[in-house]
């Protein structure tokens, strides 16, 4: 009889476990959301100044038959154009009264 109550105890706290990972997955604010898109917005960014300069550093290459020197060159500058825009935005995120996080 004793074992019958355990097992129903643990059933029910099984149960209320589960709620409340479900709770936890579904309860993102719409701050965090913005938070969230945010981030992915700097990433983007970075990641697409560096492959515009990567391509364009490969169409002077072949253009000019260079090899990859000028790749090379505009990799660099598109990786630090990404770094100090990603940078830039970054701060405007945390002086924006709009997230709700200011320093």
């Amino acid at each position: 009889m004793a074992d019958d109550r355990r097992q129903d105890g643990a059933d029910d706290l099984d149960q209320r476990i589960k709620d409340a990972q479900d709770r936890q997955r579904h309860a993102m604010t719409n701050e965090e959301g913005r938070a969230e898109s945010r981030g992915w917005a700097v990433g983007i960014e970075f990641i697409g100044a560096v492959l515009v300069s990567g391509l364009i550093g490969f169409g002077i290459d072949k253009w000019l038959d260079t090899g990859p020197w000028a790749m090379i060159v505009l990799l660099i500058l598109g990786f630090a154009a990404g770094t100090r825009r990603a940078m830039k935005t970054s701060a405007s995120f945390d002086s924006d009264p709009d997230t709700g996080n200011r320093k």
